[in-house]
C-alpha cells in the first residue's frame, strides 16, 4: 500500500468521505441540531418536567419558557405526557399553556385532544378549548368494580333503535 502523500487527489478524497460519512450520520442521529430540551424543576422538590421542542425560548424576568414546534413535554411526577405546535411554562402561575393540536396522555389511559389546553399543576385541573365548530375530545377510564373489588352488575340493555320514515 502506498503512503497517503503519494495517492492521486480523487483517491485521497474518496477515502476521507469513506470516513466523515459514516461519522456524520452517526453525529446526525445521535445529536439532532434541530430538536432542543428544556428540564424545568418544579417548586416543592425535584420533579423535572421535560420539554422537547423545535425552538425554545426562556424569559428570566417572568420565568417563561416558550417552546415551539414538535412539541413533546414529559411531567413523570404527575404522570402525563403531551404534544402540541407550541407550549408555554409558566413557573411563578404553576401553569402550562398548550396551542396546536394538542394531545394530553395521563398514565392510566386518560386522554384530552383539543386545540388549547391549559394546565394548572397545583390544582391537577385541565381546561380544554376546541377549535371552532368543532369538539374537546376527553377519554376517561372508568373502572367498573362495586365495593368488594368485584364486577359490578352490567348496564340495562337498551331498547333497540326504531327508524322513523
Amino acid at each position: 500500500m502506498m503512503p497517503c502523500y503519494q495517492l492521486p487527489l480523487s483517491q485521497m478524497r474518496r477515502f476521507g468521505l469513506a470516513l466523515m460519512l459514516p461519522a456524520a450520520l452517526l453525529g446526525a442521529f445521535a445529536f439532532p441540531t434541530q430538536m432542543q430540551t428544556a428540564t424545568a424543576q418544579t417548586s416543592g422538590g425535584n420533579r423535572p418536567l421535560t420539554i422537547r421542542a423545535d425552538v425554545q425560548e426562556y424569559d428570566a424576568k417572568s420565568q417563561v419558557i416558550t417552546a415551539r414546534g414538535n412539541v413533546q413535554m414529559l411531567y413523570p411526577s404527575r404522570q402525563l405526557q403531551a404534544t402540541s405546535a407550541q407550549a408555554q411554562y409558566f413557573s411563578k402561575e404553576r401553569r402550562i399553556d398548550f396551542t396546536g393540536n394538542v394531545y394530553i396522555l395521563q398514565q392510566g389511559g386518560n386522554s384530552i385532544r383539543a386545540e388549547k389546553v391549559t394546565y394548572l399543576i397545583d390544582e391537577g385541573r385541565f381546561v380544554a378549548l376546541p377549535q371552532s365548530n368543532r369538539q374537546v375530545e376527553s377519554i376517561y377510564m372508568v373502572e367498573e368494580s362495586d365495593n368488594n373489588g368485584q364486577s359490578a352488575t352490567p348496564a340495562p340493555q337498551t331498547p333497540a333503535f326504531k327508524r322513523s320514515n
